[in-house]
């Protein structure tokens, strides 16, 4: 089997790919996805999010969530909005943020390798998510929310990726968040037999967001293969869909921390405590940390910036010489009490595309007392995890532009 192979995409039409386009699934609550979703009949909104269709009330993980799911798909479908192509293709896909462009390839992506490790994870799953996931893609008989994967950066992939981005995109559109997304359809089979060689020669992708689309197609493959008696390996469901892109042209921002309370200690308790593991300079600006190992610091109306002392950085851990690390092992834990951030309702994640204002709002209206502005995980950092067999903290990236769901979906039906 190979690594990745062209398919036969379920795409919006020509000229209805703006009012398809949606941000994924797990980005939105079912507010605001009605809201997002209003007098837009073709968002794919309501095949990600169904329950907008449903009362307000309505559980999102509720039987008749999915079966409204397959039934906007299936109208969708037979109102001709969505068409699949005719053969097998490959499709370059462009996302613009502001001055930040980055282009990679919509393919399906080995379940195999998945499961061998091959294709690389850093994350772990719940089986909650992951059993959401397995039901959507049941109830459509198809993936349509996107994993995302990194390839390590290769001039000849990328200049093959280039060559199939040359003329008009088939699809130019910018969403309601302003985000642009170009695509191209490549039918040519000489350059789709050229890219495929070349991902066959890597020997590993990884995981950058996604890992219950990933796991959740693993899951809906074994179930299948085991009720096929005649299983061959090539059916659709032996794959599932990704989007990928070279690893230097990804944009990993920061993601933040807000925590609600001191633990009990006193502003001198705290600052003294801080400042055994950390250098604590003061500042007069909100600290954006320039470089890994610092940190800011938004306590009390105040901005200060936090250096970690070097004999604290463990440098031949890959995981524990994370800043998410050094943060969680030197002060969540020790000084603030929090030992499972995952699941500890004192601490809250910020996203940097919400900025430094996002964290001194949450601590000025009295909600949280600490904010900490961190340096954005380097995706090199992140490979190395990967590549390590280890396991990221919770909340370690936050990658912007996100991919749009609806542009590609992959048929797991056979033709």
């Amino acid at each position: 089997m190979s690594l990745i192979r062209a398919f036969a995409g379920l795409r919006p039409v020509d000229g209805r790919a703006g009012d398809v386009c949606a941000p994924p699934y797990d980005v939105l609550n079912s507010a605001e996805a009605r809201s997002r979703a209003e007098g837009r009949p073709y968002s794919f909104l309501h095949i990600s999010k169904p329950e907008i269709d449903l009362p307000e009330d309505t559980n999102p993980y509720a039987p008749e969530v999915y079966a409204k799911a397959a039934e906007n798909f299936q109208r969708m479908r037979e109102e001709g909005v969505l068409v699949q192509d005719e053969q097998p293709c490959y499709y370059i896909y462009r996302l613009h943020m502001g001055d930040h462009t980055q282009t990679g390839l919509v393919a399906v992506a080995s379940v195999e390798d998945y499961d061998s490790n091959r294709i690389r994870k850093h994350e772990f799953t719940r089986p909650d998510k992951e059993d959401d996931r397995v039901r959507q893609i049941d109830a459509l008989d198809a993936q349509t929310g996107p994993v995302l994967l990194a390839y390590r950066s290769d001039p000849e992939v990328d200049a093959l990726l280039e060559a199939g981005a040359s003329g008009a995109p088939d699809v130019d559109i910018v969403a309601d968040d302003g985000i642009g997304h170009k695509l191209w359809v490549v039918r040519d089979q000489k350059l789709i037999d050229d890219i495929t060689a070349r991902f066959d020669a890597m020997p590993n992708l990884y995981i950058a967001d996604g890992h219950h689309r990933s796991a959740s197609a693993s899951r809906v493959a074994a179930a299948r293969k085991e009720a096929n008696p005649n299983h061959s390996g090539e059916e659709p469901y032996n794959y599932f869909l990704s989007v990928i892109f070279p690893h230097e042209q990804m944009a990993i921002f920061d993601y933040n921390r807000v925590v609600k309370d001191l633990n009990g200690l006193s502003m001198d308790e705290f600052m003294d405590a801080v400042s055994k593991p950390f250098e604590v300079e003061p500042s007069d600006a909100p600290v954006k940390p320039a470089g890994p190992a610092e940190f800011g610091m938004y306590l009390g109306g105040k901005w200060y910036r936090l250096n970690i002392r070097e004999d604290l950085i463990p440098k031949d851990d890959p995981v524990k010489r994370l800043d998410v690390s050094l943060l969680a092992d030197n002060l969540l834990d020790p000084v603030l009490g929090i030992t499972d951030p995952r699941r500890d309702s004192r601490i809250d994640f910020v996203g940097g595309i919400r900025g430094l204002d996002g964290l001194q709002k949450r601590v000025d209206s009295g909600e949280m007392v600490v904010a900490f502005s961190m340096y954005p995980t380097p995706m090199s950092e992140l490979m190395a995890v990967a590549d390590a067999g280890e396991v990221m903290p919770p909340k370690s990236t936050w990658f912007e532009p996100k991919l749009a769901d609806g542009l590609v979906s992959h048929l797991l039906e056979s033709r």
